[in-house]
């Protein structure tokens, strides 16, 4: 079963960028694109759905208003240009905030958030906003790998592609390393290197020159220094 959508941006090229991301992310199943959004309004009035991709500043009505407005909201990710807006939208209990422009990465880890959180509700387990997914979607060659967080034991850069080595096998995807730092939860990877990203819990060992994950020595960078001492020390 898909997770069911639709976006609300007053701006036609904002949909399209909306549309063409999310033809990238198999489990999402976007029913409808609106510039107005009253008549978004009366949409979900008639028909239920799981997500909404929402702008804030719009005419007539702001998104914020417009979610306020709804007797029963939807999860919702907000698209907008201003991050001012960033604390209000979380009041709200908004599943993400994406500033304009994002990145196909970006829309997918926000994406894969609120996947996670609509499993869980399926499932009758409570869900707050902030609950870290437990698995993210990766592109890799023309096909969308789910990867559970708990498999991967490190990322190692490899020009423009990223290698992901996981406990049983390795899926390269063309991403550069500060995109895979942004799909992955801040809480759980750590970059260490320029060309290097551990899972936190997989570090087994550390030296002044590497930590090490499986017996294999990954190398520290001298900038990453308070990153890897905070999560050495936790």
């Amino acid at each position: 079963m898909k997770l069911t959508a639709i976006a609300i941006d007053d701006e036609p090229v904002a949909l399209a960028v909306i549309k063409n991301h999310a033809a990238m992310v198999p489990f999402l199943d976007i029913k409808g694109f609106f510039t107005n959004a009253f008549e978004a309004m009366d949409f979900l009035s008639k028909e239920k759905v799981d997500l909404l991709f929402l702008d804030i500043k719009m005419p007539d009505i702001s998104g914020l208003d417009f979610l306020s407005s709804l007797p029963q909201p939807p999860m919702t990710i907000f698209t907008t240009a201003y991050s001012e807006h960033a604390v209000k939208s979380f009041e709200l209990d908004a599943i993400d905030y994406l500033l304009k422009p994002f990145s196909l990465i970006r829309f997918i880890k926000a994406c894969n958030k609120a996947h996670s959180l609509w499993q869980l509700k399926q499932q009758g387990v409570p869900t707050p906003a902030k609950d870290i997914p437990p698995y993210i979607f990766l592109k890799s060659g023309y096909e969308q790998y789910k990867i559970i967080l708990e498999d991967i034991l490190y990322l190692e850069s490899a020009g423009n592609y990223v290698n992901f080595v996981l406990k049983d096998r390795r899926l390269i995807s063309r991403l550069s390393m500060q995109e895979a730092v942004d799909l992955l939860p801040a809480l759980l990877f750590t970059r260490v290197h320029r060309s290097y990203i551990v899972a936190n819990n997989k570090i087994e060992r550390a030296d002044r020159n590497a930590l090490y994950i499986k017996n294999i020595p990954i190398p520290i960078g001298a900038a990453y220094g308070p990153a890897i001492e905070k999560i050495l020390n936790k």
